[in-house]
C-alpha cells in the first residue's frame, strides 16, 4: 500500500462538505507526496523518460492513482498546467485541489475550482541552453522563471502561504546540489541581487539514503506582500 504512513492526522474515506482542517494538515500531504515519489520512480512498467513536463505529467498521474487508493487522500485531484490563482497567464506544474467536496483550513474555503498548494517541478541540473541560467531551480537572469523566484516575486502562489518544489535530480546526488544551491544564495546574497539574502537558504529536514530522496524547507519574504511563505521541497535522485 502506497503511504501507509502518512504522519499527523489520518483521514479516512470521503470527507463531508465544509470539513475544517488545521493548517498542519500541509506537512501530512508533503508527506503523503514524499511516500509516493520513490515508488513512481522504481514502477518497472513506467516509461523511461527524461523531459520536464514529461516526468511532471507521469508524476500526476501517480499521484492521482495514489490517493485514489490511499485510505483518507480520496478526497483530491492533481491537476497539470493549472492557471495560478492570482495571476492566470501563468500556470502552475501541479495544483492540489479538493474533488468533489468543500474544506475549509485556517479560515480559507476551497472548492475544487481552488487550488489547495501549488507544486513547483524543475529538472537539476538544469538543461543546457543559450536563454537558460544554471541556477533556474532558484533563479533565472533572463527572465523570472526561477523556481523559488518565482514565488518570492509573486508570480506564483500569491495568494498562499504554503507551497511545494519537486527536484528531479539527474545528475550527481542529493548532498552535491544542497551544497552548490547554498553557493548560490550566497552569490546572490553578496551580489545584491533583488532581494535575496541568507534567510532564503533551504534547510534539510531529512535524507533518506536508501530511497535516495529528500526533504527540505525554505522560508521567504514577497515582493510587494507582507505574508511570507513556506515551501517544501522534495528531491529524488532519478
Amino acid at each position: 500500500m502506497l503511504a501507509d504512513e502518512i504522519g499527523g492526522e489520518a483521514y479516512s474515506g470521503a470527507l463531508d462538505s465544509n470539513v475544517c482542517l488545521s493548517g498542519e494538515w500541509f506537512d501530512s500531504l508533503i508527506n503523503f507526496i514524499e511516500n509516493v515519489l520513490p515508488t513512481w520512480r522504481d514502477d518497472p512498467i513506467r516509461p523511461c523518460q527524461t523531459s520536464e513536463n514529461s516526468l511532471t505529467a507521469q508524476l500526476c498521474s501517480r499521484l492521482t492513482s495514489a490517493s485514489r487508493h490511499t485510505p483518507g487522500w480520496d478526497f483530491l485531484q492533481f491537476k497539470r498546467e493549472e492557471p495560478d490563482d492570482t495571476d492566470g497567464r501563468r500556470s502552475i506544474d501541479i495544483a492540489i485541489a479538493p474533488a468533489g467536496t468543500m474544506i475549509w483550513i485556517e479560515g480559507r474555503e476551497y472548492t475544487e475550482y481552488q487550488t489547495l498548494l501549488p507544486i513547483e517541478c524543475k529538472r537539476l541540473p538544469t538543461p543546457v541552453g543559450s536563454k537558460r541560467d544554471e541556477r533556474e531551480y532558484i533563479y533565472s537572469c533572463f527572465s523570472s522563471t526561477g523556481g523559488i523566484q518565482r514565488f518570492k516575486a509573486g508570480h506564483h502562489g500569491a495568494a498562499h502561504s504554503r507551497a511545494a518544489m519537486i527536484g528531479y535530480i539527474q545528475a550527481d546526488d542529493i548532498a552535491t546540489w544542497t551544497k552548490k544551491i547554498d553557493q548560490w544564495i550566497d552569490e546572490l546574497e553578496s551580489s545584491k541581487t533583488e532581494d535575496w539574502s541568507l534567510a532564503d537558504k533551504l534547510s534539510l529536514s531529512r535524507h533518506d539514503i536508501m530511497s535516495r530522496m529528500a526533504s527540505l524547507r525554505s522560508i521567504h519574504t514577497r515582493h510587494q506582500n507582507p505574508n511570507r511563505i513556506i515551501i517544501d521541497h522534495l528531491w529524488i535522485e532519478m
